[in-house]
């Protein structure tokens, strides 16, 4: 059965008594290259274990099953369960999850449907829940690498460098546990419904550990989020405004001490000035 067939799709579908969620972000891949290819540039191997999240019908789940050891699915939707069953029969080596991903404890989750084997995300990402799942993924500690598809403005951020206007804190913390980059475009038609974007599949490769030292890691994702949450304003104001425990004295001379103007914004600052400004104003 080929998944992608828009006429079986339709007819499984129907059987079945499935509709689409819009709420659930459900857009279901209808052109074979893509999931062939997502599977091709994921570099997982019949030695990995791999978590998918939100498997639809089993498109891109049937092509992971083909390369790996072990195959988990996380799917929101229950309503899929018939569909699952029927696309995924005999397929011993995948395990389907009727479960939250986000309410999910995933680390354990792949200790048990995944065994003692490196563990890799790959998944079409439901676009509603792409920035949450994204950190739960990298927070996990677990995985090696996360190729996921999301709205190619997201990647764009994913991938953003300092100075540019996708640049923000979720760059920052994504280049804080990871080297993201944008594999290729999925264009709208190849979807059912069709989305109203363009979708990106990026590769997240998990680093062994962070690329800078900080003294306290909340302390940093504070002045990270705070120099972001109001990006008109200047860096000292912007922290000041963000962090109201933090003096204007100190905040100046930390930005100062980094050789920085005080008019820059926090858009302008790399990783490294981040774990600096951090590391002074946590001393200050």
């Amino acid at each position: 059965m080929e998944l992608t067939d828009r006429q079986t799709l339709r007819r499984l579908l129907e059987k079945n008594g499935f509709r689409f969620s819009k709420a659930k972000g459900q857009n279901f891949l209808t052109a074979a290259w893509v999931p062939d290819r997502i599977a091709a540039e994921s570099g997982i191997t019949e030695e990995d274990g791999v978590l998918e999240i939100g498997p639809g019908v089993g498109v891109l789940t049937t092509r992971l099953a083909r390369q790996a050891a072990a195959v988990a699915a996380v799917e929101l939707d229950r309503t899929l369960e018939p569909v699952l069953a029927e696309t995924l029969e005999g397929l011993d080596n995948v395990a389907v999850v009727y479960a939250d991903a986000l309410k999910t404890d995933l680390k354990a989750l792949c200790r048990e449907k995944l065994g003692d084997r490196p563990w890799k995300v790959c998944a079409n990402l439901p676009y509603n829940v792409t920035k949450p799942l994204i950190t739960a993924f990298l927070e996990a500690g677990c995985f090696e690498t996360v190729t996921v598809m999301v709205q190619r403005e997201v990647a764009r951020r994913l991938c953003a460098r300092p100075g540019t206007e996708e640049y923000g804190a979720f760059t920052v913390l994504v280049d804080w546990y990871a080297q993201a980059e944008a594999l290729f475009d999925v264009p709208p038609e190849c979807f059912v419904p069709r989305p109203g974007v363009v979708s990106t599949v990026v590769q997240l490769t998990v680093r062994p550990a962070p690329p800078v030292a900080v003294e306290d890691r909340d302390f940093f994702f504070r002045v990270v989020r705070a120099a972001f949450g109001q990006r008109r304003k200047t860096l000292p104001n912007a922290l000041c405004a963000g962090m109201p425990e933090l003096s204007r004295p100190a905040v100046e001379r930390a930005v100062a001490g980094l050789g920085l103007d005080g008019r820059v914004r926090g858009e302008a600052l790399s990783l490294e000035q981040f774990a600096s400004l951090a590391n002074a104003l946590y001393a200050s």
